[in-house]
């Protein structure tokens, strides 16, 4: 049999293939359609109000009677000190200037009407509509959460980027790790902001699978059956896609952000700070050219909530150069197909790949 199923039959779904949670860019209806794939969906719900949280997932209720995971941040929120202040009123009017002198019509939020919001009523709210299956990344959750999480019997699934993170998600009881390669697109799942571990994907998977006990997903870099068979056969036992599912039909991304996927070079690809404070992989444009190495960039999530408006703003104009594309390391072809069209074909092809081994 190809496929492990530790993870699937924790999980209730056929395939250990997970889509990943990318606030921006999956949808509702991505979750439902990796369900119909027999795949795990991930509802991306970020840092969103306990309410927005709820609507979220009644909707995709409404798409898919079959189990998905509510993905959080479990970041921490940064004090506003009077340098905080002074920072942000020198930022945005950095950032006005910038989207003016580029011909953007946009006016940011003063640092008092930015909502920022822990994650404490988003676990209130998930246990309040009976999700059976959370995931998480930008840290650990704090013991009471796990505790009333677990009472609830929810499965639990955290994020590392190194061996140390992978251990402390172990000892405080988390139940499936989800080892996330230097490969991977978007935000780093890294503990801490700043100074973060860069480990390639394949070495890390091997040496946390060696540290710890507990069923491993592999997240970076997963693009084909060559792919999934290599981190396999390294411990994975859960497969996590995102960058494959990038264009699909459910995707957010517009056609124009689609359309630049598929221009991409590789040495366009890099790890950022400028959008939101917080490195997170993407396509280079003129945004992160002029502010990476200035001293323009608030910790997060002030400088993604003070960007928002402004990567809107490009949206709407469909200027590339001006919105954050996140994208990871392996450029494929950007598939258009629908989410389960996607996903079916990954598994077909790791299926064939295994019967030509055979035969």
């Amino acid at each position: 049999m190809f496929w492990p199923d530790t993870i699937s039959k924790r999980l209730g779904v056929k395939y250990p293939v997970i889509q990943a949670p990318m606030f921006g860019v999956s949808t509702v209806q991505m979750v439902a359609a990796a369900a119909k794939a027999d795949c795990l969906g991930s509802l991306a719900l970020a840092d969103l109000s306990a309410d927005q949280t709820i609507e979220l997932i009644r909707e995709t209720k409404k798409l898919t009677d079959k189990p998905f995971a509510a993905n959080i941040f479990v970041h921490h929120i940064p004090e506003v000190t009077e340098a905080l202040k002074e920072k942000f009123v020198r930022t945005k009017r950095f950032i006005e200037q910038l989207a003016q002198e580029n011909h953007i019509d946009v006016k940011l939020p003063d640092l008092e009407d930015l909502s920022i919001n822990g994650y404490h009523e988003q676990v209130d709210a998930i246990i309040e509509e009976d999700c059976k299956i959370v995931s998480f990344t930008f840290g650990n959750l704090d013991d009471q959460s796990i505790q009333k999480l677990k009472e609830k019997g929810v499965i639990l699934i955290g994020t590392c980027t190194s061996v140390k993170e992978a251990l402390l998600l172990e000892k405080s009881g988390i139940d499936i790790i989800c080892v996330q390669g230097i490969e991977a697109g978007g935000h780093r799942g890294s503990f801490e902001a700043e100074n973060i571990p860069q480990i390639g994907g394949l070495s890390l998977l091997s040496q946390v699978y060696d540290y710890v006990k507990v069923p491993l997903i592999y997240a970076g870099g997963i693009y084909g059956a060559k792919t999934l068979q290599a981190v396999k056969d390294l411990g994975a036992q859960g497969f996590q896609v995102g960058n494959l599912l990038l264009a699909s039909q459910e995707s957010a991304l517009q056609p124009f952000e689609k359309e630049r996927l598929k221009r991409v070079g590789e040495d366009e690809i890099m790890l950022t700070k400028s959008f939101s404070g917080r490195y997170a992989r993407g396509v280079r444009n003129k945004f992160i050219d002029l502010v990476e190495h200035s001293e323009y960039i608030l910790p997060y999530p002030y400088q993604n909530k003070l960007t928002n408006a402004l990567r809107k703003a490009a949206k709407s104009l469909q200027n590339p150069e001006f919105v954050g594309i996140w994208i990871g390391q392996s450029i494929h072809q950007y598939s258009e197909l629908s989410t389960e069209e996607i996903l079916t074909k990954l598994i077909r092809e790791c299926e064939r790949s295994i019967d030509m081994l055979s035969n």
